[in-house]
């Protein structure tokens, strides 16, 4: 391939790229900004711990019937809508003086996020090829990495040039100029015509799709395995997230600014992975990608979890965020390349459903044993089912009879 040709393949991969880093840094400008403009209404913690529950509360409210809308409407359309939709709403909320209105205004904009992510992940698997997936998500990791590092460092400049509030604005601009940016994305779904009737949603339709995401899972109860599989590893990073400050500060005897430190050096050990990712992921399969990625975020978790301080934690944090760059972008490749499309919005939304259940559960679970065991006790027993279930995983992946599963082909599902 040719210089001219390799810029002419990449040419819509970065403008989408470039509209998701926009993104992203402006939602951790949001969430900084949102945290402090609550903290300062309402001087309790347990305000702004609330916050956090109401992500996957929305997922749960909006994930029952989203995927069967997602499947239906024009994909890009979708998201441009989403993101202006988003930006309204985000801008309202500077100007409301009710803690319990800014709650139901933030509920929203959730449930808006929890339709955005399956639409744009069915978006970008029609738009990218699937030879480029693997480099498109290895390039994507390092956005994220990027705006994990960038977002929080704009913030702290506008924060002191400015106010929470203004940092809000920008961020509602910044989602108003992703879904610009998404507007001059080819319309991959310009000539397909919707059936009115077929589109209408009711309880009929929702019993239909959640009976053609059954059914997939029973055919090919493989990849749904491998999903799952990596979900429960999501879910028990976030449980143990939960607790991390609480872990630092009373198990550690970690200082205000020392936390804060173990917290940049987790956002260095992800922008170095992404980094490296990006240079070897050509080099590395699928299944090594998500298995020994997986495997590595949870012995980081474990050195976390079993450290005496500063130094140790800071070793397990860094491994860990260093292979969550290289499991992202196994996974998501691992996911594009065998979710058929045309149901792609219904499965993505039903396990998201599932996931957000079972992070509810399990980070309450963990809040409540901490509180009347230990923290430490929860943070070494959590990590180590996280290590169970990344090893089962790993076994799974290194199956040499699935190898076709992790081929950057069209797989057996194609058509379902």
């Amino acid at each position: 391939m040719n210089f001219k040709m390799l810029l002419e393949s990449w040419k819509y991969p970065s403008i989408l790229l470039f509209g998701i880093g926009v993104a992203n840094i402006g939602a951790w400008i949001y969430l900084i900004a949102l945290n402090l403009i609550l903290l300062d209404m309402t001087g309790s913690p347990l305000a702004v711990a609330a916050l956090y529950i109401l992500k996957p509360l929305a997922t749960l409210f909006t994930n029952v019937w989203s995927g069967s809308m997602i499947d239906r409407l024009n994909k890009r359309n979708l998201m441009v809508f989403l993101d202006i939709f988003r930006a309204v709403f985000i801008a309202v909320l500077p100007s409301l003086s009710s803690i319990w209105s800014i709650y139901a205004i933030v509920f929203v904009i959730n449930m808006a996020t929890s339709m955005f992510e399956p639409t744009s992940m069915t978006y970008i698997t029609k738009l990218i090829p699937p030879e480029q997936r693997k480099r498109f998500n290895s390039l994507r990791s390092l956005i994220d990495s990027g705006g994990f590092l960038i977002g929080p460092a704009i913030a702290g400049v506008l924060f002191i040039v400015g106010t929470p509030t203004l940092a809000i604005y920008i961020n509602a601009l910044a989602l108003f100029l992703s879904g610009l940016v998404t507007m001059v994305m080819p319309n991959l779904e310009k000539e397909t015509i919707v059936d009115a009737e077929d589109s209408k949603l009711s309880l009929d339709l929702l019993k239909k799709d959640w009976n053609v995401v059954w059914g997939f899972s029973r055919k090919y109860s493989y990849i749904m395995l491998i999903i799952f599989l990596f979900s429960c590893v999501m879910v028990m990073t976030a449980a143990v997230d939960s607790l991390e400050a609480a872990f630092s500060k009373e198990v550690l005897s970690l200082s205000n600014s020392k936390y804060g430190f173990l917290v940049s050096i987790a956002g260095a050990g992800f922008v170095v992975g992404a980094i490296v990712n990006t240079l070897l992921v050509k080099k590395l399969t699928t299944a090594l990608l998500i298995g020994v990625g997986s495997l590595f975020v949870s012995i980081g978790y474990i050195i976390y979890a079993f450290s005496n301080g500063f130094y140790l934690a800071s070793a397990g944090v860094c491994i860990l965020s260093f292979a969550l760059a290289f499991a992202n972008t196994g996974f998501h490749t691992f996911y594009q390349n065998n979710i058929p499309v045309e149901v792609m919005g219904r499965i993505g939304s039903v396990y998201g459903l599932i996931e957000a259940a079972l992070v509810i559960i399990v980070t309450t679970f963990f809040g409540i044993a901490a509180h009347l065991i230990s923290i430490q006790f929860v943070v070494i027993f959590g990590t180590l089912i996280m290590m169970g279930i990344t090893v089962i995983l790993l076994a799974f992946n290194l199956q040499p009879s699935k190898s076709r599963f992790y081929s950057s082909s069209t797989t057996e599902t194609a058509g379902f």
